[in-house]
């Protein structure tokens, strides 16, 4: 038996107006889902415990079979993981965003902040900025480290945990009242805006008619974390297959290899078919028992609040990574469970994440369900089955206890 994870990031939401009062997952035309929804086991699932920040990287550990409350350690040291940081005990990592505030006149703090990941900006730019950064904010004890996209990580030698807002959740918002307390990241926050504001790159990019990556952004703070093997709890061989550094840093720490796929960064415009090519490859033909698919897009399309590209996103999984799998393991005689569902809901009207409960959808290849008639949220809540520990989902999946 094989098994697949597709997290579709985000892919939840509200019912909204513009719609018919329906949510962006009931209103996509998502026919694969639909016709796997009646022979499926359909039901809501809680990713994100209670008290804690609705995340992807408290949901996706929940999803991985990993209680947040015990193994979460924040975001960032999880990204550091996947690009090849080794953390000391006493080190503290943040997440360095390259964001676009407001270019108006006057001080730092009476900006706005437009775009959390400055137009998804390529990695190549970002990497030259990044470097402006290190030159230009250099103090003894930081480091900046390149990441992915806009995705970038500041490690502080014995630093302190700080609390710091995430910069998607004051999209269209000044910032004078999330700024940090702390006056060095403060300082480089600041500095950050003068050193980017007229870079090269950013000058090119007003020119293409794209945000410019004018500031860093700070947040995620955490320490070194430790999370037992994935393979050891499971008894499954796993690969990871995603562009984010998070979800790859998950997969380092539990141990799973990780896939790469050319083109496949993050946004709207990744290479879903790769994705699902190594998938299928790595079940079929290397000799693995677990992959865990994501997709980040229909996420990145809430944060921006684009009904329409949100649509297309879940469009998007449904076409190009779903019916390849499906079909792939289907012509290689191979028997499967199926796990499909978002890490948390990225409403459009929210442009962040929420901690409700999402749908899932289960299916096996050997063993037919008495399912719904399609895959959304009404339907998945109208079965009356939650999970109100989502961590637990993965046991269900793999039809056994985990060590």
């Amino acid at each position: 038996m094989k098994y697949v994870v597709v997290l579709s990031d985000g892919m939840a939401g509200r019912p909204l107006a513009q719609l018919g009062g329906r949510t962006t997952l009931e209103a996509a035309e998502t026919p694969v889902m639909d016709a796997l929804a009646p022979k499926a086991e359909l039901g809501m699932a809680s990713m994100v415990p209670e008290g804690m920040a609705p995340g992807s990287d408290t949901a996706n550990l929940s999803v991985m079979g990993y209680d947040p409350r015990i193994y979460y350690t924040g975001r960032s040291p999880l990204e550091a993981l996947s690009i090849g940081v080794r953390m000391e005990e006493t080190d503290v990592s943040f997440r360095c965003n390259l964001v676009t505030l407001s270019e108006e006149a006057g001080p730092y703090e009476n900006r706005e902040m437009i775009d959390h990941s400055s137009d998804e900006i390529e990695t190549e730019e970002a990497a030259q900025l990044l470097k402006a950064l290190e030159e230009g904010l250099g103090k003894e004890g930081f480091r900046f480290y390149t990441g992915t996209s806009y995705r970038h990580l500041l490690v502080w030698k014995e630093g302190e945990l700080l609390e710091m807002t995430p910069p998607h959740d004051i999209l269209g918002r000044g910032i004078k009242e999330y700024l940090p307390s702390d006056p060095v990241f403060l300082e480089m926050m600041e500095k950050s805006y003068d050193i980017l504001e007229h870079h090269p790159i950013n000058e090119a990019r007003r020119k293409r008619g794209l945000h410019p990556a004018n500031s860093a952004w700070f947040w995620g703070a955490g320490k070194k974390p430790s999370l037992p093997n994935f393979r050891e709890r499971t008894g499954k061989k796993g690969i990871m297959i995603s562009a984010v550094d998070l979800l790859k840093g998950i997969a380092v720490g539990a141990g799973m290899d990780c896939a790469f796929v050319e083109g496949a960064n993050g946004g709207l415009h990744t290479n879903y078919e790769g994705k699902a090519a190594a998938a299928v490859g790595a079940l079929t033909e290397k000799g693995y028992d677990f992959a865990y698919i994501h997709i980040e897009a229909p996420d990145e399309m809430g944060h921006q609040g684009q009904v329409q590209d949100k649509l297309t996103a879940i469009e998007y999984v449904d076409q190009r990574v779903l019916k390849p799998v499906v079909e792939g393991l289907r012509e290689a005689r191979e028997e499967f469970r199926l796990l499909l569902l978002p890490d948390h809901p990225t409403p459009i009207e929210a442009r962040t994440h929420t901690g409700e409960a999402v749908p899932y959808l289960l299916y096996d290849s050997t063993r037919p369900m008495e399912g719904q008639e399609a895959y959304n949220e009404k339907t998945a809540a109208r079965t009356g089955r939650n999970w109100p520990d989502g961590y637990q989902l993965i046991n269900h999946l793999l039809q056994e206890e985990l060590c």
